[in-house]
C-alpha cells in the first residue's frame, strides 16, 4: 500500500511551484512592460519635440534666406550673422544643385562640395525632412527644409542637433525604473513564496483530510478560515464527511439490525430441527407441529428478504418506466386483497376515494405503498376497529390518507417509524409478522416519485399516515 511519503508530489510538479512560477511570470511581464513602454514613450515624445523644434528653426532660417537675388555665400553668411547663435550643432545651406554655400562647422570643409545627405536631397525636391535617433545616451536629430521664393526652390537648409542633456534625463529614467523593478522583483519573489506556501499548506491540509476520511475516519473535520473558495471547499468537505459518517452509522445499524432479524428465525429453525433430530421416538403430531413452525419461520425469512431486496432496489435508484396510474383502481384492489385479513381480526376497511385522481408512477409501487399502510392499519388495530382510506386533491398534489383506530404511536416515536427495522412494540410486531421495513419502503418509494410521507397521532386514538404525490397532467412525459 502506498504511503503518504510515496505519494509526495515532486517540487517541480507541485502546485506551490506552479503558483509561484505563474506569479513570477506575471510580475516579470509587468516589469518588462514597465522598463520598455515608459522609455519608448519618452523617446517618442522627445522625437516629436525635436521634429517640431528643428523644423521650426530650419523654416526660420529658410525664410530669412529667401529673396529675389537668390543664394550666395556672402549673402548666406550675412544672414546667419544676423540670426546669431542658433544653439544647433550644425547648419548647412546649399544652392539648388546641392552645393554647400554655408557650413557652421568650419572643420568639416564641406563648403563648395555637394551635400550628400538624404534630408538635403528631399528638401531640394520641395519636401520637409526629419530624422532622429537615440544612441549612446544622446539624441541625434536632423531636419531639412527648402528655401522657396515665389514657388521656386532656391536651395535647402539643413540643421543638425546632438542633444546629450535629454539623453541623460532618459538614462536617469531608465536607471530609476530598473531600481524600482529590482525592488518590485524582490518583493514579488518574497510574496510569491509566502502566498504559494500558504496556498499549498491549505491544500495539503485538505488532501490530508481526504486521506484520513478515505481510511475510514469519518468523524475527521477540517478547520480552515479565510472566507475564500478553499474555506468554502473545506465547509463542503465537512458537510460531505458528516453525511458519510451518518450514512456509515445507518449502514452499520442496518447491517446489525438485519443480521439480528435474520438470526432470530434462523435460530428458531435450527432449534426446531435439532429437536426433531435429537428426540427419539417423536410422535408424528409433534413432528408436524415442529415442521409447521419451521415453515412459519421460513415464511418470515422470505418476507424479510423480499423487503430487503425492495429497499436495495430503491437505494440503487434504478430507472423504471412510469405510467399514469388511477389511485382509486389500485386502492380498491388492495382493499379487496386485505379484506379476508381484516375480517379475521374483526376490522373493517372504509374507502372514501375521489374519482379520476391520477399520478405518475408504476402500479406495483403504488400498490406496495397502499398495501403496507393498510396492512399495518389492520394488523395493529383493535377488534371492532376501522381502517379508513381516503384520497383528495390539494393544490397540484394528490393526497392519500390512511388512518386506523388502533393503539397508536407515542409522540416521541412519530419521527422514527420510517427508520429501517424500527418498531414501536417489538413483541407485538413480531407476533403480527412485522419486519420493521414496511414504512421505510413506503417512504423511499414515495420519494422516488416526488412524494412525501408523514405520520400523525389522531386526536382520539390510532394513527394517520398522509402520502402526497404530484398530480399527473395530461400530456406529461414519463
Amino acid at each position: 500500500m502506498e504511503t503518504e511519503e510515496s505519494k509526495k508530489v515532486p517540487l517541480w510538479r507541485s502546485l506551490q511551484t506552479k503558483y509561484a512560477l505563474t506569479y513570477i511570470v506575471v510580475i516579470a511581464a509587468v516589469l518588462i512592460l514597465l522598463n520598455t513602454y515608459p522609455v519608448m514613450a519618452s523617446q517618442q515624445l522627445v522625437f516629436q519635440s525635436k521634429q517640431t523644434s528643428l523644423q521650426s528653426q530650419a523654416t526660420v532660417i529658410a525664410s530669412a534666406l529667401a529673396g529675389p537675388d537668390g543664394l550666395s555665400r556672402d549673402g548666406v553668411i550675412r544672414v546667419m550673422e544676423v540670426l546669431g547663435d542658433t544653439g544647433l550643432s550644425r547648419v548647412l545651406v546649399t544652392d539648388p544643385a546641392g552645393v554647400v554655400l554655408y557650413d557652421s562647422s568650419a572643420a568639416s570643409g564641406a563648403v563648395g562640395r555637394y551635400a550628400l545627405l538624404r534630408e538635403v536631397t528631399s528638401a531640394l525636391r520641395g519636401n520637409d525632412a526629419f530624422r532622429s535617433d537615440y544612441a549612446g545616451g544622446a539624441f541625434h536629430s536632423r531636419a531639412a527644409t527648402p528655401v522657396v521664393y515665389r514657388g521656386m526652390t532656391a536651395g535647402a537648409v539643413y540643421v543638425d542637433e546632438y542633444d546629450a542633456e535629454q539623453g541623460k534625463l532618459l538614462v536617469g529614467i531608465q536607471k530609476t525604473l530598473r531600481t524600482i523593478s529590482l525592488v518590485i522583483a524582490l518583493v514579488a519573489l518574497v510574496l510569491s513564496a509566502v502566498f504559494s506556501r500558504a496556498l499549498a499548506r491549505r491544500i495539503a491540509e485538505l488532501l490530508r483530510a481526504v486521506r484520513i476520511v478515505r481510511a475510514g475516519e469519518y468523524s475527521h473535520r477540517v478547520q480552515m478560515g479565510g472566507g475564500d473558495e478553499l474555506s468554502q471547499l473545506a465547509g463542503e468537505f465537512n458537510a460531505l464527511t458528516g453525511r458519510l459518517q451518518t450514512t456509515e452509522e445507518v449502514r452499520r445499524r442496518f447491517v446489525s439490525d438485519a443480521s439480528h432479524e435474520l438470526k432470530t428465525p434462523l435460530a428458531s429453525i435450527r432449534l426446531l430441527t435439532d429437536s426433531i433430530l435429537q428426540t427419539d421416538n417423536i410422535d408424528p403430531d409433534t413432528v408436524r407441529e415442529f415442521v409447521g413452525d419451521i415453515g412459519e419461520e421460513a415464511e418470515r425469512l422470505q418476507r424479510i428478504t423480499e423487503k430487503l431486496l425492495t429497499l436495495t432496489r430503491l437505494d440503487a435508484a434504478v430507472t423504471v418506466a412510469t405510467v399514469a396510474v388511477d389511485m382509486e383502481e389500485v386502492i380498491r384492489r388492495v382493499a379487496h386483497m386485505l379484506e379476508p385479513l381484516a375480517q379475521a381480526v374483526e376490522v373493517s376497511i372504509a374507502l372514501e376515494l375521489e374519482k379520476g385522481l391520477t399520478i405518475r408512477c408504476t402500479r406495483d409501487d403504488l400498490y406496495q405503498i397502499v398495501f403496507n399502510l393498510v396492512e399495518n392499519g389492520v394488523k395493529y388495530n383493535l377488534p371492532g376497529g376501522t381502517v379508513r382510506v381516503a384520497t383528495r386533491t390539494e393544490m397540484d398534489r394528490a393526497v392519500l390518507v390512511v388512518e386506523d383506530t388502533g393503539v397508536g404511536i407515542p409522540q416521541e416515536d412519530i419521527t422514527k417509524v420510517f427508520d429501517r427495522f424500527y418498531r414501536v412494540d417489538k413483541a407485538r410486531s413480531r407476533a403480527a409478522g412485522g419486519t420493521g421495513l414496511g414504512l421505510s419502503i413506503v417512504q423511499d418509494t414515495a420519494r422516488r416519485y416526488g412524494g412525501t410521507v408523514r405520520a400523525q397521532r389522531r386526536e382520539t386514538e390510532g394513527t394517520r399516515f398522509l402520502v402526497t404525490f404530484p398530480l399527473y397532467r395530461e400530456g406529461e412525459r414519463g
